[in-house]
């Protein structure tokens, strides 16, 4: 790609500043973390104004290519990966697939009440039991997502005798107790951690997050397991695919 700006074109100049930058970037030209020209930089190299270039450097940080630190300036952000819902397929298939270290740490796993909400989406009488489990998700020794799930006792009478961390839960449910992943129901939206999941996690209090709801049954409409994800919105894209 030419670097420099075609002025009697009819791609505007901010496009072929934007895709010149980007090139560098996904071209591997410029590293993660590496300091990207100024506003004022672009403009001299470039010969464009500073809202012009301010627009440019706008959108790539808008696409997640480069972030900003006050008073130091621009750099090139970290590679985000891209994984499809652990409805399709587990997240830690889909990353050692991907040729990722990937490690689980079981955080705990209690027996007792669930929150009212929780109890309501698994259909549970007042004062049933569920298991809580909660596994921290790492690629390259880095926390990724942090998963919090709900499972009946009565569906699962002695989960505890398994190790989540070892194995998928999903499979553990499957081929200990017969319950398969047939009915999922999903919500995704942003948040920001709690003082509690910003340690685990290793993120300030103002850290974007994606949180992914889950609510799956069997093939015959048993609710057996509510789930909380919550992925670093730095670290993960999420994809969906449809055929429709």
């Amino acid at each position: 790609m030419p670097q420099t700006l075609d002025r009697d074109g009819s791609t505007p100049l901010y496009i072929q500043l934007a895709n010149i930058l980007r090139e560098k970037i996904e071209g591997g030209e410029w590293a993660v973390n590496h300091k990207i020209p100024s506003e004022n930089e672009l403009n001299q190299t470039y010969g464009i104004s500073r809202m012009t270039a301010r627009q440019v450097l706008a959108q790539l940080a808008n696409e997640g290519l480069i972030f900003r630190v006050q008073g130091k300036g621009t750099f090139v952000a970290p590679r985000k990966i891209s994984t499809r819902s652990p409805a399709y397929k587990g997240i830690r298939e889909q990353l050692e697939q991907m040729g990722y270290a990937t490690s689980t740490q079981l955080l705990g796993m209690e027996l007792g009440t669930p929150p009212s909400n929780v109890a309501r989406t698994l259909g549970l009488p007042s004062g049933a039991q569920a298991y809580t489990v909660r596994r921290l998700r790492l690629v390259e020794d880095e926390p990724i997502s942090l998963h919090t799930s709900y499972i009946p006792q009565a569906l699962a009478e002695d989960l505890d005798r398994h190790d989540p961390a070892e194995r998928q839960l999903c499979a553990i449910l499957e081929d200990a107790y017969g319950l398969r992943m047939d009915h999922v129901v999903e919500t995704l939206e942003t948040t920001t951690p709690s003082a509690a999941d910003a340690r685990v996690l290793g993120v300030g209090r103002t850290a974007p997050l994606l949180l992914l709801t889950q609510q799956i049954s069997t093939a015959t409409g048993t609710p057996f397991e509510h789930s909380r994800i919550l992925f670093r919105g730095d670290k993960i894209r999420l994809e969906f695919h449809y055929d429709l």
